[in-house]
């Protein structure tokens, strides 16, 4: 009860903050509402954070039930000193293999409320890598690649060995005679 009044209380101050009802300048309720808005934006609380590696079977089931996870679906990060504790490694796909069309809570990251995240989530949002099958083989790919850096290569070369200069314009002496020729007087009366 006592919890969900100061809540409250924080949140009433932080709108108030935010509408501008107190001042910054030196007024200690605007600092209050300051450091109650970022301690209230802060980030997951400690039962959500990663515990430590099971190392039991009642350990590992606990875990699962905590990520919301079947204990034959549930495998965490080995314990490799990265201090990834009991969080499940879950399988490397991108949003893009997920189905784009299923009622998902949050449709811009493709998932459901209470889902776990991978843990290196930002990579794998849809405008980064894409985990999906592609239409071609990877060896296809590089033969195409590699085919069209080839052929640039040699058409660069070929553009060396054989240059081509043609003329932009007449020299400046042809330029001279024919104005002189086509402008003068004499030329038109004779």
């Amino acid at each position: 009860m006592m919890a969900a009044l100061s809540a409250r209380w924080v949140r009433s101050l932080t709108r108030r903050a935010a509408l501008g009802a107190y001042s910054v300048s030196g007024d200690h309720g605007a600092s209050l509402v300051q450091r109650s808005a970022v301690r209230a934006a802060s980030g997951a609380a400690k039962n959500d954070l990663p515990g430590p590696y099971p190392k039991t079977p009642e350990e590992k089931a606990a875990a699962a039930k905590k990520y919301n996870m079947r204990v034959e679906d549930y495998e965490p990060y080995p314990d490799d000193g990265m201090g990834f504790g009991d969080y499940p490694r879950l399988p490397e796909k991108s949003q893009q293999e997920r189905d784009p069309w299923y009622s998902w809570d949050h449709p811009d990251l493709r998932r459901n409320w209470g889902e776990p995240m991978q843990w290196d989530f930002d990579m794998y949002i849809r405008n980064r890598v894409d985990t999906s099958p592609t239409p071609l083989p990877w060896n296809t790919m590089c033969k195409y690649l590699f085919g069209f850096i080839g052929f640039m290569l040699f058409m660069f070369w070929v553009g060396e060995k054989y240059q081509v200069y043609p003329p932009v314009r007449m020299k400046l002496k042809e330029i001279e005679r024919s104005a002189v020729q086509v402008w003068s007087p004499a030329s038109q009366h004779p």
